[in-house]
């Protein structure tokens, strides 16, 4: 099945050489990333990486305060 874009010609250069890079073509990224978003692996991948990131607070300490969060000016 065939499929069109549109996106910009700096945009395409730029994944025309990161295809290259890799030994690929931009038409394979595309395939390749289509079947890992649809295969639900990015999804947990992205799930996974907030549930490690999270009640942690800032690295120096400092975490979110609820009344500064809903503070309005």
């Amino acid at each position: 099945m065939n499929l069109t874009l549109s996106i910009d010609k700096d945009l395409l250069e730029r994944a025309r050489k990161a295809a290259r890079a890799q030994g690929k073509s931009v038409n394979q990224l595309v395939r390749e990333y289509l079947e890992q978003l649809s295969s639900g692996q990015a999804l947990e991948a992205t799930i996974d990486e907030y549930v490690a990131g999270c009640g942690q607070g800032h690295r120096e300490g400092w975490a979110f305060d609820r009344d500064e969060l809903h503070e309005r000016t």
